[in-house]
């Protein structure tokens, strides 16, 4: 018996002294952690914001209107994979004017008081970035003012024409964007003064302007 347990336990020390002498086994190769990538900015839903920029009369003329303007944005996105559709409104007050004097000292002072469009937009996101083009209809509240010595005679009309430009979106932060765009706007030609026969026919308006915005996406 002292035998057969003298041999066992020198059978386990010779194990073990062998399995000392193994070669580790290799270890497992590093993977490095893959990184962490923020989603994909999502355009989809309601905005609101504000705007302002600067607006001048496509004309080279001396009485060429000019000047500024500020307002307000609402408009809702919808996202289709990389593409991006949305309708956009915006109006504005303004203070794009100019004026001639002539002959007998008569004076023509014109004014857009006010602007505004309802647009299509279509663009496409680069990360958080939106390139966009954008058409549709725009409107302008143009006034006239006639002066001559001892008269002064007012007429006001809104313009109704189209307008179209492009532009880029930043989504600075969750829910919070940038935006730079150019517009282009024509209106037809509008007789004023038409209560003293034939009136004042002025030929088509057509204004460009550079704005800028800030909008909160919901």
């Amino acid at each position: 018996m002292k035998r057969l347990a003298l041999g066992i336990l020198l059978a386990s020390f010779a194990g073990a002294a062998y399995a000392a002498d193994l070669p580790a086994p290799p270890a497992a190769p590093y993977s490095k952690a893959p990184p962490i990538v923020s989603p994909a900015t999502n355009w989809s839903g309601f905005y609101i914001g504000a705007m302002g920029g600067y607006a001048s009369e496509n004309t080279s003329d001396a009485g060429s209107l000019k000047g500024g303007l500020g307002g307000g944005t609402l408009g809702y996105n919808w996202q289709f994979n990389t593409i991006v559709a949305g309708i956009e409104a915006d109006g504005a007050f303004a203070d794009i004017s100019n004026s001639v004097t002539g002959v007998g000292a008569v004076t023509l002072a014109a004014k857009i008081d006010a602007l505004a469009t309802v647009r299509g937009r279509v663009g496409v996101p680069v990360d958080q970035i939106l390139f966009y083009g954008t058409a549709g209809l725009a409107l302008a509240d143009n006034k006239l003012d006639l002066t001559a010595p001892g008269v002064t005679v007012s007429d006001s009309k809104t313009q109704v024409g189209w307008t179209a430009g492009a532009g880029v979106e930043w989504m600075f932060l969750p829910h919070w964007s940038l935006k730079a765009e150019y517009l282009y706007r024509s209106f037809s030609s509008t007789t004023f003064f038409a209560q003293f026969p034939p009136g004042l026919q002025l030929g088509t308006l057509k204004i460009n302007s550079g704005q800028v915005g800030v909008n909160f996406h919901f």
